[in-house]
């Protein structure tokens, strides 16, 4: 990936992020599937349960991946907010909005550390907070993924077997009325 690319995906997620905490939500986990070099587009997670439906939701991200053809994805999630939905233990740095570049010949995790400076409280009682980002680790190749989020990996770069005329077609389809927010770049919405 271009170093440009990948800047500017940080840069929007990042913002995403401030956004979302701001207004006293975790932006869902997400999924930036590659054709090529070119962007198809920026698919959230559903709203997920506790436990094994969080689990099987993170790694169903990589459909629209896998039915695109991708070459590469990009997986962001929050460190705490993965463990607590998945049942899993809390893994350092926390809080952080960690980011993996992947293709089929391997994966590179990312880690955007933050402390949480709180702004209020929203009407529904929970903090609406500004992240303050610390120094960024080292990139790590090969680092250790959550399972979910090691899945999604896995299964982007999985052919889908889908006996239909149109797989992202019908693959987008299906997400959206899953609950999955999906929001294609207009080379890939026709």
């Amino acid at each position: 990936m271009e170093a440009q690319v990948w800047d500017a995906l940080v840069s929007v997620v990042k913002n995403a992020y401030t956004t979302g905490l701001g207004e006293g939500t975790v932006p869902r986990p997400l999924i930036m599937p590659l054709v090529r070099g070119e962007l198809v587009g920026m698919i959230w997670a559903r709203p997920l349960a506790v436990g094994r439906d969080a689990l099987v939701g993170i790694a169903e991200l990589a459909n629209i991946a896998a039915a695109a053809e991708a070459d590469e994805v990009v997986l962001a999630w929050e460190t705490h907010d993965v463990a607590t939905a998945c049942e899993l233990p809390v893994g350092d740095p926390a809080p952080c909005l960690n980011m993996v570049l992947a293709t089929p010949d391997g994966h590179v995790l990312h880690q955007f550390p933050y402390t949480e400076q709180l702004l209020s409280l929203t009407p529904e009682g929970t903090a609406a907070v500004a992240p303050d980002w610390t120094p960024a680790p080292a990139p790590r190749p090969g680092g250790e993924l959550v399972p979910p989020i090691q899945a999604a990996v896995d299964f982007s770069f999985t052919p889908l077997e889908l006996d239909h005329p149109s797989p992202f077609g019908v693959t987008v389809v299906l997400m959206e009325e899953d609950g999955y927010r999906v929001r294609l770049t207009e080379a890939f919405a026709g």
